[in-house]
């Protein structure tokens, strides 16, 4: 199956006209003609069966046939909040694993041993679009807009916190800890580790710190060890 994006369908809608880059790929790339079918997803859980009615390759326009639900097979919610690596291709390769396995939101955290303080969000939407469509997932995972760790405490509620960090102090292991269909939120933090006083203020606002193991973790491969453990917890 060859997975489309339209953020802007639903239910109501009957017919969709590609703009002239996928209308090119769809006649030109994959050689689709007037009766062959194609499938849609808006992000937000429906599946789209459409016919192409016009095979025109700067506006090709389809109809909808048929609309299915797709529930979601996870029944656990997954909150990540990352710090953006230094090198962005690794923060980009996180993302694109992650949506593949499995993760619901994103929010990228701005720390006080953050190397990089910008990111194109844009460019890592593509990303994720990119890896649900290839994955052939139909629910687009929340991508939010930076903020600091320390504004992310203030409002980010949820039913498990846990922060994973490098400090040596009381720590358990995050397989040990996890609990199945559980809405958790997990704190990943950048290169040079959480501050004391970061991982202080996330204790206090009730985040459980946990350790992924005794091998120190790259920031991309922490986050997707974590993803990976929640993932095989609600297996």
């Amino acid at each position: 199956m060859q997975l489309f994006y339209n953020p802007s369908i639903d239910k109501n809608t009957h017919e969709i006209t590609f703009d002239k880059i996928e209308s090119r790929h769809v006649i030109k790339v994959l050689r689709k003609k007037e009766g062959d079918h194609i499938y849609l997803t808006n992000g937000k859980g429906d599946l789209f069966h459409c016919k192409i009615s016009i095979a025109n390759d700067k506006k090709c326009l389809i109809s909808v046939v048929n609309i299915e639900q797709k529930k979601q097979h996870r029944k656990y919610y997954l909150h990540l909040a990352i710090a953006p690596t230094k090198n962005n291709d690794r923060l980009e390769w996180f993302l694109e694993k992650a949506t593949e396995i499995g993760i619901d939101e994103i929010t990228p955290i701005i720390c006080d041993n953050s190397e990089r303080k910008f990111i194109k969000l844009e460019r890592l939407k593509k990303i994720i679009i990119s890896a649900m469509k290839q994955s052939l997932k139909f629910h687009l995972p929340k991508l939010n807009e930076v903020v600091t760790l320390s504004e992310f405490l203030k409002h980010n509620q949820t039913q498990g916190k846990y922060i994973a960090h490098c400090v040596e102090n009381e720590k358990q292991l995050m397989k040990d800890v996890l609990l199945p269909q559980e809405s958790s939120t997990i704190l990943i933090g950048p290169e040079g580790d959480f501050s004391f006083s970061e991982i202080e203020k996330s204790l206090q606002k009730g985040y459980t710190p946990i350790t992924l193991g005794e091998a120190r973790l790259r920031t991309e491969t922490a986050a997707l060890v974590s993803v990976m453990n929640v993932s095989f917890i609600n297996q």
